[in-house]
């Protein structure tokens, strides 16, 4: 028995041409490639957007208008990302194939499709780590142990670059894929045509941001069987954090608790009974979180600029808001002028209605439109005036 040559394992390992389905083609790949970059596009730019509430640029000032911003543009993230994925199996089924095509001859030739390939290889990576890891921040299940929000920031940047070098060099192809028609006469009518798996991939999209979509848009809620957050927490809003798991279900729940306000050399303790016997706002505002989810509820509680202005601040005045947690990230937020100004931007006593569950920051919490929900500091302890 004599070993294979490397001409025996060349013959077995498949040419373009072995596969035969005619519903593959560069009129499908165009279309399903372009489809997927739309997505991505929407995905990356809203990505951005998020990461810009966690680390803004000293030059840049968010505003608390529209109320709704964050709540729309990380709805559109997780929809365009859940979207993105029946697509980008279909793009990578129909360029299956192009695998098998043996080595270009010379030396130029095959560095410019090492080169070719290099990127591809690149783009898919990054375009699977994003979804991949994207799909798992949703559900909350974190199996690493680096930064989420880092990690995916740097891989967005890879991957739409890589995208935009794939389109540059693509660029003829997918024009004439485009101007193909996708539908065609077959051999075998029981044969997958190309409409029918363009239809397909848009099927599976539609569906995936269907079932999904309902954790941000109210009216999907009911058909939304994959919507990781159901709505069924306390008081009918959900929970990230557990008291427990900030390590504030005992600290809370003290009688002694006070409210620290301290600007300077001033400084102001009050109680619980002290807040709510101030002046209240109520406002209908969004909790609107980062793995996309996001509910609207009515808080009512004491405007920050009111609490501010109890130590002698300035309208406008930059406050760090500080929190009983012992246990997780996020334990302190920075709360911007224009953001202080805003008259909706409260500590929080009430919801719906409710003394505040001790699940949503009993005894008084952060809400301020426009600010991703874990910057909406639950177990609120003190808040740092800038002086």
């Amino acid at each position: 028995m004599r070993l294979p040559t490397v001409a025996d394992i060349e013959r077995r390992i498949p040419r373009p041409e072995d596969f035969d389905s005619r519903a593959r083609g560069t009129a499908l790949t165009a279309r399903v490639g372009s489809l997927l970059g739309v997505c991505f596009v929407v995905c990356f730019a809203t990505g951005m957007w998020s990461h810009l509430q966690y680390a803004t640029p000293g030059w840049l000032t968010l505003s608390p208008r529209p109320t709704q911003l964050y709540r729309v543009t990380q709805g559109l993230h997780v929809i365009s990302g859940t979207a993105a994925i029946p697509l980008l199996l279909v793009k990578l089924w129909s360029v299956y194939p192009r695998l098998f095509i043996r080595p270009a001859r010379g030396a130029r030739a095959l560095l410019v499709e090492a080169l070719e390939r290099g990127s591809i290889a690149v783009l898919m990576a990054a375009s699977l780590f994003m979804l991949a890891s994207g799909t798992l921040n949703i559900i909350g299940w974190y199996p690493w142990e680096f930064s989420f929000r880092r990690t995916h920031e740097a891989v967005a940047w890879v991957a739409i670059g890589s995208l935009l070098v794939h389109i540059a060099v693509k660029l003829p192809v997918i024009r004439q894929g485009l101007g193909e028609p996708v539908a065609e006469k077959q051999a075998d009518p029981a044969a997958p045509t190309r409409r029918s798996v363009l239809h397909g991939a848009l099927v599976a999209s539609g569906l995936a941001v269907l079932l999904t979509a309902g954790q941000t848009v109210p009216w999907l809620r009911r058909i939304s069987a994959f919507s990781v957050r159901p709505g069924d927490g306390p008081q009918g809003l959900p929970i990230n954090r557990t008291a427990a798991g900030a390590g504030t279900d005992q600290t809370a729940m003290d009688p002694a608790w006070r409210l620290v306000i301290v600007a300077g050399e001033r400084s102001v303790s009050l109680s619980r009974e002290q807040l709510a016997a101030m002046p209240q706002s109520t406002h209908r505002l969004p909790i609107a979180c980062v793995e996309g989810w996001s509910r609207s509820a009515t808080w009512t509680g004491v405007p920050l600029r009111d609490l501010a202005a109890l130590v002698g601040a300035a309208p406008g005045t930059d406050i760090v808001v500080g929190s009983l947690q012992t246990k997780g990230a996020f334990g302190s937020s920075r709360v911007v002028g224009n953001v202080v100004r805003d008259g909706r931007t409260m500590l929080a006593l009430e919801l719906n209605g409710q003394t505040l569950d001790v699940e949503h920051g009993y005894p008084a919490r952060l809400i301020a439109p426009n600010r991703p929900g874990v910057f909406q500091t639950k177990w609120v302890n003190r808040l740092q005036v800038d002086a």
